[in-house]
């Protein structure tokens, strides 16, 4: 060994010591680090975040929350968008006109299945905010004369109606928008574990507190208003993914001896009628798997599986019923890999 490459091994040894050390800290550090868990109601829903931070941001997370609210709550009287819906002026909103713009955009992807216009359609068969007897024929066809994605346009943060009993409805959105900005808050933090999950949307990213991959349930879709009945399906490894589910077995109602579940085709104005039950999607955000969870409960499986073949980067589980009346699966082959049991 020459001169030279004495030279360089000595400069190269403290190098890769404090490399060694540096690394051994960081990993200490990171291991004695916390997790917080905050819960609590929002948007109408449970909410449960886990994250591995020194502090607890349970006030932060809310008021991340709150501001979602604001844009985007129907219940919310001051909210952006009840002032659209009461055909009033404001103040552009940032998030109300990122999440319209979304939205926009996978109506136009599902050829309508997914509609923010449809709230009308819900109210009227008692799915929404309000209610009432069930609706006519004559007064579902009235309805749907205001009913459509293509009778709104967003220009400079406003929205323009070509009607204005148009009402939108991001509800089949908020909550997965939700949990993306919640996400993206604990990321400028510098987190880099946590689990967002509002409603039954999540999003991940690194390990939980026992160290492993963060792992959700996807729930057996029995008929259950009450929301007790929760018996797992299957488990899926959702690190670093966001999931939504959609389903029709939590929200329904019997008349008359048939079933009318919440999923309301804006094709036809009615109740869904077809052998899905409940749609889970894999997406990079979450506002874009709670989209298209939503549009595939309204498509049903055929339709659902012919868009998929546009949208590779989905992934999704299907439960439905098959010709004998039992519980079946069907899954996206890319979704192998993440299913735990």
């Amino acid at each position: 060994m020459d001169n030279k490459q004495k030279k360089r091994l000595y400069w190269q040894v403290p190098f890769l010591l404090l490399l060694v050390a540096g690394t051994v800290w960081v990993i200490k550090n990171q291991r004695d680090t916390p997790y917080h868990t905050n819960e609590g109601l929002i948007f109408g829903t449970n909410y449960k975040i886990t994250y591995q931070y020194a502090d607890d941001l349970k006030e932060e997370i809310e008021a991340q929350m709150l501001m979602v609210d604001s844009a985007l709550s129907m219940f919310n009287e001051q909210s952006t968008i009840s002032h659209v819906n009461r055909n009033e002026d404001y103040q552009p909103n940032p998030m109300f006109t990122e999440v319209i713009t979304k939205a926009l955009a996978i109506s136009e992807e599902t050829n309508g299945a997914f509609d923010i216009t449809v709230a009308p359609l819900v109210n009227a068969w008692g799915f929404g905010f309000k209610s009432g007897d069930m609706p006519t024929q004559a007064a579902v066809d009235s309805i749907r004369q205001f009913i459509g994605f293509k009778k709104i346009e967003l220009k400079d943060g406003h929205i323009k109606k070509t009607d204005p009993r148009i009402m939108l409805d991001c509800s089949a959105i908020a909550k997965g928008y939700g949990c993306d900005v919640v996400a993206a808050y604990l990321e400028k933090k510098g987190i880099i574990n946590y689990m967002v999950m509002i409603g039954g949307e999540v999003v991940t990213k690194g390990i939980n507190p026992t160290r492993l991959p963060w792992r959700i349930g996807v729930t057996k879709p029995t008929d259950d208003t009450l929301g007790i009945e929760q018996e797992t399906q299957t488990v899926l490894n959702v690190t670093d993914k966001a999931m939504a589910t959609s389903g029709n077995y939590r929200n329904f109602y019997y008349k008359g001896g048939k079933k009318y579940a919440h999923t309301i085709d804006p094709a036809t104005g009615r109740p869904v009628q077809h052998s899905l039950l409940s749609a889970t999607v894999l997406a990079k955000d979450c506002a874009t798997a709670d989209a298209y969870a939503t549009s595939f409960m309204v498509m049903g499986m055929e339709r659902a599986k012919q868009l998929l073949e546009k949208h590779k980067e989905l992934m999704v589980y299907f439960i439905y019923t098959d010709k004998k009346g039992e519980l079946a699966v069907w899954f996206s082959p890319s979704l192998q890999d993440k299913i735990e049991e």
